[in-house]
């Protein structure tokens, strides 16, 4: 009975884990991403480099970056490598990579 509870303790864990990682998922819409990519196409932004940092969704940025704002969207952009990159202000974390 103990080998089964603590079976079951474990898989709900683990569950419950993948739904807090689930949470944590960032979700675009697309007239939104549109919205991004015009306004990023008319305010171009010189290419920032940062070396020894792996640019990922979910990566967070150092505080130094500056970020930088869309009209009318909760979220900011900045260039690194020559990539266009969507970072949440409130944690610099990125939440998606415009190629």
């Amino acid at each position: 009975m103990r080998m089964h509870l603590s079976a079951a303790a474990a898989g709900f864990l683990l569950l419950a884990g993948m739904g807090a990682a689930a949470a944590d998922t960032v979700v675009i819409q697309p007239e939104q991403e549109t919205v991004i990519k015009e306004y990023v196409k008319k305010q171009p932004l010189a290419s920032v480099k940062l070396p020894g940092v792996e640019l990922n969704v979910g990566t967070a940025l150092p505080d130094t970056v500056e970020l930088h704002e869309v009209p009318n969207v909760k979220y900011r952009y900045t260039v690194i490598d020559n990539r266009t990159v969507i970072v949440d202000p409130g944690t610099h974390k990125v939440v998606k990579i415009i190629e």
